[in-house]
């Protein structure tokens, strides 16, 4: 809601505060007095482009400042979110022109670029220059005036949330079958791969020790030559050395009794041949190890290069790794086997969601179709109403596939001069008949759809009489549920609102014309009203009409 409107330097305003109350506000005055130059000065801090011939003084900048009440608008809220402004209960929205021509846009002190203050700005005012057309372009509001009447907006509700989770499950099949599309092409070879690897059968550590045992068979004879020379040096020689230890500790141990401190070299000598007879025999027995079979070396040479071929084929350099990129491929297989699983779960749980939407959205479609007839049959009483009884509204609905929306594809269409032939909307009526049409379907919609401030200009131009007095009950009743700004010229209309603003022209000192506005008290409302039926000097009729009308 907006709560107070200020205007610096702008055109012919010095300065000037407009503060409208939170239902109908009528702004009334002469032709020429500034209505629209208000307007013009709010249409800038909606995104409107600006340039310096507004500006009064050449030397100061031009500042055109909105506050607005955006406790319970959340849609607002979320926008300011998505765009890292700082969310308070009220909004701060400024827009400068300075002297060189330059302008700039602020919402709550942060610099915006026009893009995102139109954006915002259009959560928060509702020019009728601009929904006129616009709103009707948009199917999302032609689908809420629907639903409203339908008082289908539950169903709706539910019917997104199955729309949303079905194309979720949609977009999450597809992305698996890409998966299984590409792991398809991939598959073949990296099941060639494993086979090669599975067939092979290596066993941990198997490359590296054939390696290690090819190196001993190839020095066979020189490693058995080594091996006998040590056996025999320690007991098979002229004089093995454990012979030589065993007579010597022998004859240590026969004056140990003499000599007590001999008996400490004579256990360390025992313990040291006691040793080498262990060197001896397992020498002995590597010694049995070392082969010299042919067929064995044939065998370990085979194992040798086909491990390392593989090694080089898969640029590894040991036996471990090709057992993990083995165990790779075993899992990466597991899951193709998996992913099919859970595509083929995934399809299932698809259709049955889509068969709940499908059952949802036909459902929604009834709740609409059944609303048409009286929602029409409405607007076309109005339409007569507020001065265009030649005028005929219609709705078409055509079936489209599931959509935020639904299945229905919304229409609003009129037929201006009973030709029978029916158009567009926005095609068919001129700039004042969309206004009262647009005023019209938001009459009828208010309560349940949300609405920013609702501003009309002029909305009344070419009516008069009972027209103008219906288009002044409409606005009225618009008014309880949303902020309305209406300029008009039509003491019907002005009557209507709850609070009254006059826009008049005022000299300073040096005679320079300035536009002022004031709420009018009572008895000069009555004034300005009697003003608007009987001219300047009115009679005592109008004035008398004008209570007539205020007290309505």
């Amino acid at each position: 809601m907006l709560q107070k409107l200020v205007i610096n330097n702008y055109a012919i305003i010095d300065h000037l505060a407009l503060e409208p109350d939170a239902h109908l506000n009528t702004v009334t005055g002469e032709t020429g007095a500034g209505k629209s130059i208000i307007l013009g000065a709010l249409s800038l801090i909606l995104g409107e482009r600006a340039d310096t011939s507004v500006l009064i003084n050449k030397n100061e900048k031009s500042v055109i400042e909105g506050y607005f009440d955006v406790t319970n608008n959340d849609l607002f809220k979320q926008a300011l979110s998505e765009t890292d402004i700082d969310y308070d209960h009220q909004c701060i929205i400024r827009r400068e022109i300075a002297v060189n021509g330059k302008s700039r846009a602020f919402i709550n002190d942060t610099p915006v670029n026009i893009s995102v203050l139109t954006k915002l700005t259009s959560l928060l005012v509702d020019l009728h220059q601009q929904f006129g057309h616009l709103a009707l372009e948009d199917d999302n509001f032609q689908m809420e005036a629907l639903d409203a009447i339908a008082e289908s907006m539950g169903a709706v509700a539910t019917y997104r949330l199955l729309y949303y989770k079905h194309k979720s499950i949609k977009q999450k099949l597809a992305d698996m079958r890409e998966r299984q599309s590409q792991w398809h092409k991939e598959s073949g070879y990296k099941q060639f791969l494993l086979d090669e690897l599975v067939a092979a059968a290596f066993k941990p550590d198997e490359i590296e020790l054939a390696d290690q045992q090819l190196k001993q068979m190839s020095h066979a004879e020189r490693i058995i030559s080594v091996l006998q020379a040590s056996r025999n040096m320690l007991e098979e020689g002229e004089q093995p050395l454990i012979n030589e230890l065993k007579r010597i500790n022998q004859q240590l141990q026969g004056i140990a009794e003499l000599v007590p401190e001999v008996k400490p070299l004579q256990e360390r000598l025992s313990s040291t041949w006691a040793e080498l007879k262990d060197v001896a025999a397992e020498l002995e027995n590597e010694e049995s190890k070392v082969s010299l079979d042919p067929a064995t070396m044939n065998e370990l040479q085979e194992r040798m290069d086909l491990g390392y071929k593989l090694l080089k084929k898969h640029g590894m350099t040991s036996t471990a790794e090709l057992l993990e990129l083995q165990h790779k491929l075993e899992h990466e297989l597991k899951a193709t086997l998996d992913l099919n699983d859970g595509i083929e779960q995934l399809a299932k749980e698809e259709g049955t969601v889509y068969k709940e939407l499908t059952a949802e959205a036909d459902q929604l479609s009834a709740l609409r179709k059944k609303a048409l007839p009286s929602f029409i049959e409405k607007i076309n009483e109005l339409l007569t109403l507020v001065g265009m009884p030649n005028a005929r509204f219609d709705i078409r609905i055509a079936n489209v596939a599931p959509a935020p929306n639904g299945i229905d594809d919304v229409s609003f269409l009129l037929d201006a001069n009973k030709s029978g032939q029916f158009q567009l909307l926005q095609k068919a009526a001129s700039g004042g008949e969309m206004s009262r049409i647009m005023l019209c379907i938001k009459s009828i919609t208010a309560r349940a759809l949300h609405l920013p401030t609702l501003i009309f200009d002029e909305v009344d131009t070419g009516i008069s009489g009972e027209a103008a007095r219906q288009v002044g009950i409409l606005l009225r009743s618009l008014s309880q549920y949303h902020q309305v700004i209406c300029i008009t010229h039509q003491p019907q209309v002005a009557a209507r609102g709850t609070r009254h603003f006059y826009v008049y022209k005022e000299a300073d000192k040096t005679g320079r014309l300035s536009t002022k506005i004031k709420v009018l008290p009572q008895e000069e409302r009555v004034l300005a009203i009697a003003r608007m039926i009987g001219g300047e000097q009115p009679s005592e009729a109008a004035m008398s009409n004008a209570r007539e009308l205020v007290e309505i």
